[in-house]
């Protein structure tokens, strides 16, 4: 195949995934308007905890397996490619067997650890069981993209999340389940899942173990562990600090309302997809990095449009009605939606940070990335400590912008000594003060007067008339870039 013909497969097989992954993520957000509106805040907080576990457990589960596979499985045939898929296979199940076992008979040790209260800690053996299904398919999901199926493996993912917001739909509203049927739906999301990837498995496994490999595998998938459990702090830390500092019903509100950033989530997300095979295929054209500078401030006009006109129209979307009597949040964690500003703030860095990401990857410098998360998690964690006693959940919210911001500058050094770009940071900075003063303006109205909802357009309008006033944007260049980068996708 030419270079041209695999540029093409690789944009194909990104879109279908992005798309798979956007389209999953925005399912899962519609189960918020679920929860908030039919379960307590402090119900919601003990769900969210109970997550948190499972997300760092998961990482001691999978101990970088999928990573490692990937690596050492490609362009293998034959018997060599049934022992590429095999020896990590059995070593995850074995592995998963052992720490399934073991976290069951200390699930309720875990749940109080957790500050679970005692009628809770039967959720733990939910937990135990979603991982060993959730792992087991590790392995064969990695392999279906190793094998260039986006097809099946965004068909897996997508039925899975549907049967997963189905059941939410009738175990909660229907039988009243409470939060229990969070963690049955998940769990039979998860057993579909490996059921639907046992014809696979069964193709490819073999009781071939080969110990050479497995060395191989255990040197290179360990070492993913401490940048995992950095970056997953770094998303995830708030809440048991959070709860430690406060209490069930404030981490339930808090994180009901972060769940609203994923407005800016899913622009970054998408973003991303598009701006990995961009920046690849792109890397040797004589003005890459002019081009690449261009991106970045195309990026955070757009992100900076986002930012602004959600953090003005927010208290009107988390009002908008359902039914007659329920919002798109529930009235008992409407209050906290000022975070929201915040939250989409951090992701508009965490999508800087992407930009950043690409001299890293292009010069194959990787190993600053584990430095960098490992900064933000720091970042996070004190920030945290010291602002959730002062300023409660806005305080959490602080630390979450904090983390991504300096992971976002941190990136920015390290890229700079390998693969220097020079950034219109004149431009850029035009942006971001044209969006402080008009949002600072916005609040200070709001504060003393209020605003109709009509006004309110008044601000995302007058942002993009400022932008191209001063010139920070042309219309010729957003077009000729947005092109570019949709041939991308």
């Amino acid at each position: 195949m030419s270079i041209l013909g695999k540029i093409k497969q690789l944009s194909k097989e990104t879109a279908i995934y992005g798309v798979s992954t956007i389209v999953g993520r925005f399912l899962q957000f519609l189960l918020v308007p679920l929860y908030t509106n039919l379960i307590s805040r402090n119900d919601f907080g003990i769900y969210t905890q109970v997550y948190v576990i499972v997300a760092f457990l998961n990482i001691a589960y999978i101990y970088g397996m999928d990573a490692a596979f990937m690596k050492y499985a490609t362009h293998k045939k034959g018997r060599e490619k049934r022992e590429a898929f095999s020896t990590p296979f059995w070593l995850v199940t074995f592995s998963t067997l052992f720490l399934t076992t073991i976290f069951y008979l200390l699930s309720d040790n875990v749940a109080s650890l957790a500050s679970l209260p005692g009628n809770y800690h039967y959720l733990m053996k939910y937990v135990v069981f979603i991982l060993f299904f959730d792992t087991l398919a590790l392995i064969p999901f990695a392999d279906l993209r190793l094998e260039n199926r986006p097809v099946k493996f965004a068909t897996i993912k997508l039925f899975n999340i549907f049967i997963n917001l189905s059941l939410n739909l009738i175990l909660i509203v229907v039988y009243d389940f409470g939060i229990e049927a969070i963690f049955i739906s998940n769990l039979a999301a998860s057993v579909f899942s490996l059921v639907a990837l046992l014809p696979d498995i069964a193709k490819k496994l073999s009781f071939n173990f080969n110990r050479e490999l497995f060395n191989k595998l255990i040197k290179f998938g360990l070492p993913y562990l401490p940048a995992s459990l950095t970056s997953m702090m770094v998303q995830m830390i708030d809440v048991p600090i959070l709860e430690r500092l406060t209490n069930f019903e404030t981490v339930g509100l808090y994180r009901a309302n972060y769940k609203l950033g994923v407005f800016m989530m899913l622009f970054v997300v998408m973003f991303n997809y598009a701006w990995q095979p961009f920046f690849l295929s792109n890397a040797n054209e004589k003005n890459a990095k002019e081009i690449f500078s261009k991106v970045l401030t195309v990026f955070v006009f757009i992100a900076g449009f986002i930012w602004l006109g959600l953090s003005v129209f927010i208290d009107d979307i988390v009002s908008i009605q359902i039914t007659a009597t329920k919002t798109l949040i529930g009235q008992d964690f409407i209050s906290g939606f000022y975070i929201v500003p915040l939250v989409l703030l951090g992701y508009l860095f965490h999508g800087i940070y992407f930009n950043f990401a690409a001299g890293i990857y292009i010069e194959e410098k990787t190993k600053y990335l584990p430095y960098v998360s490992g900064l933000g998690a720091i970042v996070n964690v004190v920030v945290n400590l010291l602002l959730i006693p002062v300023w409660g959940i806005l305080g959490a919210a602080f630390a979450t912008f904090a983390s991504y911001f300096v992971m976002a500058i941190g990136l920015y050094y390290f890229a700079n000594k390998v693969y220097p770009v020079k950034y219109e940071w004149g431009k850029i900075f035009v942006i971001l003060a044209t969006i402080g003063i008009i949002i600072s303006v916005y609040y200070s109205v709001v504060t003393s007067n209020g605003l109709p909802f009509v006004y309110k357009f008044v601000f995302p309008v007058g942002y993009l008339l400022s932008i191209f006033i001063f010139r920070a944007i042309r219309f010729s260049e957003l077009k000729i870039l947005l092109n570019s980068l949709q041939r991308k996708k």
